[in-house]
């Protein structure tokens, strides 16, 4: 059975997470930079609590929390801890809700970081931030009950093999919190399947497979063969995948890395058609985009979540 999951953001429906800049900020008193600050967070964790209710009532099964849903947290001249902002044990209060209704609707929740989290960057002061941010995801994620942090393996640097050790040396460094969620993505333009697999299977990592990834950069691995591989690292737990279509279509040249609005039901493998996945449905339509893709597998006779009673 598959299940459906969104990424982050509304096309349509009216429910916004909000986000400010160090420089607006910086402009504030101390004091102005709390009250700011906790209205942000309080919006955020009702907008939250808002795209839980969505996805339960619409039958999407899986919601990816916006990296920035604590705005500016982690800065080294503005960010803060949520309990030390004036509603901000509140706010908490409603963040561990949030993970309380998704415990009870059985609704996964994950993070995906922004891109400037490198866990193998030779520059220690990007490998430094990319920790502390890592650990503010990893306090919400706990809060709300996800138990997804996924990256992808980082930059080549010139030398795969290097980075690639570069990036095991940090997940040693990570503290359980980070380390029990960590996932690893193949992308698009540095690491394949085969690739991160090998630091998966040692590191006890799930391996998170983007097939619009692979699709875009091959690494003479079927689709069969890399589902086969990401499953295996994923033990009981259900294993978490990805898929895009194109922007512009495969039978035609040119750069196929773009997402489309919507999902074109003929990308969904056949390889996945009997197992148990989230799959998360990056497109840029949203909601919009997963209403119809699910119309369009069941009229294909796929099997998905919720199961019919």
């Amino acid at each position: 059975m598959i299940r459906l999951g969104l990424c982050c953001l509304f096309a349509e429906e009216p429910i916004r997470f909000r986000v400010t800049t160090v420089k607006a900020l910086s402009r504030l008193s101390k004091t102005e930079q709390g009250e700011k600050l906790s209205g942000l967070c309080r919006h955020n964790a009702e907008a939250l609590q808002q795209a839980l209710q969505y996805c339960v009532g619409h039958q999407i099964g899986a919601f990816r929390v916006n990296s920035r849903i604590l705005p500016c947290c982690t800065h080294p001249e503005v960010g803060y801890r949520l309990t030390d902002l004036p509603e901000g044990r509140a706010i908490k209060d409603i963040f561990l809700k949030c993970g309380e209704y998704a415990k009870k609707h059985n609704l996964r929740t994950s993070f995906h970081p922004d891109q400037f989290v490198v866990l193998n960057s030779p520059r220690p002061e990007v490998v430094e931030s990319s920790l502390s941010e890592l650990n503010y995801q990893a306090e919400v994620a706990e809060w709300i009950g996800a138990e997804v942090i996924n990256l992808h393996g980082g930059g080549v640097y010139g030398d795969k093999a290097t980075a690639l050790q570069s990036l095991r040396r940090t997940i040693d460094r990570l503290p359980p919190a980070i380390r029990s969620r960590l996932t690893l993505e193949n992308d698009d333009r540095s690491y394949t399947p085969t690739d991160l697999f090998p630091v998966c299977r040692d590191m006890g990592l799930p391996l998170v497979y983007d097939v619009h990834h692979h699709r875009c950069l091959p690494d003479g691995c079927t689709i069969g063969e890399a589902t086969q591989m990401a499953l295996s690292c994923w033990g009981k737990r259900e294993p978490h995948f990805h898929i895009s279509s194109p922007l512009i279509a495969w039978t035609k040249n040119g750069n196929h890395r773009p997402h489309h609005d919507y999902i074109d039901a003929t990308d969904f493998p056949k390889e996945w058609r009997d197992l148990a996945l989230t799959v998360d449905i990056e497109a840029k339509a949203k909601e919009l985009a997963i209403a119809r893709l699910r119309k369009d597998l069941r009229r294909r006779g796929w099997s998905l979540w919720p199961s019919p009673d």
